[in-house]
């Protein structure tokens, strides 16, 4: 069975029986945080019991770090879990998405005979979302996606510009969806969030998940945050009701007070991105400026990635990326030692 995404850790396991230097998937490289751990140890005392399908004790929590009302936010078995009820909830004649970007937008949008239309970013513009992206929101679109910064390409668009995204959405009569699960890694992830435009704007829906900040994918929790408190119960219905376990809601709590985690990882990223960058425009590579925890870049070289994964590196082949295509690859920014591991194996395979 073909994966689409990167990550594919058992894989590689079941190929050569050991665990291989993972550049495919973007989560933190300092993995899961110790109170985390924790926490979810300790949750383990209630594993006999049903998980509150309201998670209210986790909700309380978001509520209070992200200053929203607890009644505007949902949450669920990560980001995708909650992207696919969204479009269950709605079920959209027509949505718009921008290509490349993550594909599990379409993969839900099938699931309802949605026709997808899909703006194309521009690599000569190094991907960059523009103003053109405005005439594409028409009546008849019911939902837009914008992954922001998006993945792969780690490009954010201009926040004046997505203040008028939103204003079109509105005028269109269509639901804009922020995923902002790797806004966290921006210089400043409060200047560019949408946040603050919930209450105003009940059409706007914003995801984000621990995931990628505090090292959980395989905890699998999310959140969406909708003034629009209707839909969200809607979409709280497209799934069973307990989409969130024990321990990735305890998970969550402790997450929240992780503050020396975060002061740590933010450092990491910031110094580690431009040396990675560096490093692979130095072996020839073209490297598309991102602001994210993984790197986008294009080199023409047959099998890259199955060499690199017989060195026991796993790189992302975007080729599977509409947009993208043969010669594109996304790299995570991981530690320094691992950075140096890793340009080192693409130097060799070169």
């Amino acid at each position: 069975m073909p994966l689409i995404h990167g990550g594919d850790w058992a894989g590689y396991k079941a190929q050569y029986g050991g665990m291989p230097l993972d550049f495919s998937a973007n989560v933190s490289p300092l993995g899961l945080p110790d109170g985390v751990r924790r926490a979810m140890a300790q949750s383990l005392e209630n594993a006999h019991l049903y998980p509150d399908p309201l998670c209210r004790a986790l909700r309380a929590g978001l509520a209070e770090h992200l200053d929203q009302p607890a009644e505007q936010i949902l949450c669920g078995a990560g980001a995708a879990d909650l992207i696919f009820r969204l479009v269950l909830a709605v079920r959209p004649k027509t949505a718009l998405v921008t290509a490349p970007t993550f594909a599990e937008y379409e993969q839900a949008l099938a699931l309802t005979d949605c026709r997808v239309q899909r703006y194309t970013l521009r690599p000569e513009n190094d991907f960059l979302l523009t103003e053109d992206f405005l005439a594409a929101i028409r009546p008849g679109v019911d939902l837009v996606f914008l992954c922001e910064p998006n993945n792969p390409t780690g490009r954010t668009t201009p926040r004046p510009l997505l203040g008028r995204i939103l204003a079109a959405c509105e005028a269109a009569g269509a639901k804009l969806v922020v995923d902002e699960c790797f806004n966290e890694f921006l210089a400043d992830p409060a200047a560019h969030t949408l946040r603050g435009e919930l209450a105003a704007h009940p059409g706007l829906v914003i995801l984000n998940a621990f995931t990628k900040w505090y090292g959980m994918a395989g905890v699998r929790l999310g959140y969406a945050l909708c003034s629009d408190t209707e839909l969200l119960e809607r979409m709280r219905a497209c799934g069973q009701p307990w989409a969130v376990s024990v321990e990735a809601q305890a998970a969550g709590l402790a997450a929240l007070q992780e503050t020396e985690y975060s002061a740590r990882l933010r450092a990491l990223v910031a110094g580690q991105r431009p040396r990675l960058t560096a490093g692979l425009a130095a072996l020839g590579c073209r490297v598309i400026p991102g602001e994210a925890n993984y790197i986008l870049f294009s080199r023409p070289e047959p099998d890259l990635t199955a060499r690199l994964r017989a060195k026991g590196v796993l790189l992302r082949d975007c080729a599977n990326y509409p947009g993208l295509g043969p010669g594109w690859y996304r790299a995570a920014v991981r530690t320094e030692q691992e950075n140096n591991a890793f340009l080192q194996a693409m130097k060799e395979v070169l």
